[in-house]
């Protein structure tokens, strides 16, 4: 007699099952989603904007369809070139100095014997990134000024007193020290709790062995945090034109724009002080567009060089 097989359910019963069974999990999840659907994926309709002339009074219905004119604008002007190289070497900048930070000063908090001790360095190095960003660069501005800190400094060492700020050629010095500075303490966390996961019987092996704390850091610990490392750096890379406008209003000013302006603060200046909706839309379009090939790359890449990767 023939055996009968069960026929596999479909994906949406065994959804519905799976909620029955842990309807709190879901609960809890349902506010994220929310956030995501709400915040992310409705608004995508803007979009459209960046194919029409867009006018507040007839909508994205009635609003005329120009196609890529934006695009071919925006990719003909005069500032294409300098918002793009300025925002490529703030982010270039910040990934080889504000990447590895973390990683180093987790791996010295990692080394510190004394748990007080290392209770209080984490807890000082957190509290920048907790600090509002108006604060801080108000705390940068003031450091940068010509009676500032930091010329008191250069003064002491025989330099000559300036406003730094107005500077153009120290602006993405300073971004990407203060960024380093701001993030550093809270982008280690992450790097800590993948140390936590490292087997302690290693160590105790390495040390049995004559392995000094070098040799044990190198083999033993960079190797047991890499798959951790290696999935942040690709989501850095895919965020890699995405440099905030918000640090960069505060700071910048018309003398700096030449190494200071960035991609998200001449959207912020064409869409909200211009009401240029739809040219902003279209250069935030490109800005999304670019990143997402970054991603993909950058997942492709690590795919074929190591077993770890997004997807």
């Amino acid at each position: 007699m023939a055996q009968t097989m069960d026929k596999p359910q479909s994906y949406g019963k065994r959804l519905i099952d799976d909620i029955r069974h842990q309807p709190m999990i879901y609960l809890m999840a349902l506010p994220v989603i929310a956030f995501y659907v709400v915040f992310h994926y409705v608004p995508m309709y803007g979009i459209t904007m960046a194919f029409q002339n867009y006018s507040i009074r007839l909508g994205t219905m009635g609003s005329e369809w120009v196609g890529l004119t934006h695009f071919v604008d925006f990719f003909e002007s005069y500032y294409f070139e300098t918002l793009l190289t300025n925002t490529l070497l703030i982010s270039l900048y910040d990934l080889l100095f504000g990447f590895p930070a973390p990683l180093i000063l987790a791996l010295l908090i990692n080394e510190l014997g004394g748990t007080k001790f290392k209770k209080v360095v984490q807890t000082i190095s957190y509290i920048p990134h907790f600090i509002s960003v108006v604060i801080i660069c108000g705390i940068i501005n003031l450091f940068t000024s010509s009676t500032g800190l930091f010329n008191d400094i250069v003064a002491f060492l025989g330099g000559e007193r300036s406003d730094m700020l107005a500077r153009p050629e120290l602006f993405r010095t300073i971004y990407t020290a203060s960024g380093v500075w701001q993030g550093v303490g809270f982008g280690s966390i992450i790097y800590l709790a993948a140390l936590s996961g490292v087997d302690p019987g290693l160590y105790d092996a390495a040390r049995m062995d004559g392995a000094g704390r070098f040799r044990q850091t190198l083999h033993i610990t960079l190797p047991g945090i890499m798959p951790t490392v290696t999935i942040l750096l690709i989501l850095r890379v895919g965020s890699l034109l995405s440099v905030g406008y918000e640090k960069i209003i505060l700071l910048y000013n018309p003398i700096t724009y030449s190494t200071a302006d960035v991609i998200s603060s001449f959207v912020y200046r064409k869409g909200v002080l211009d009401a240029n909706y739809s040219y902003s839309t279209a250069i935030g379009l490109f800005n999304s567009i670019i990143n997402f090939l970054l991603l993909v790359a950058a997942n492709y890449a690590s795919r074929k060089v190591s077993e770890t990767s997004l997807w």
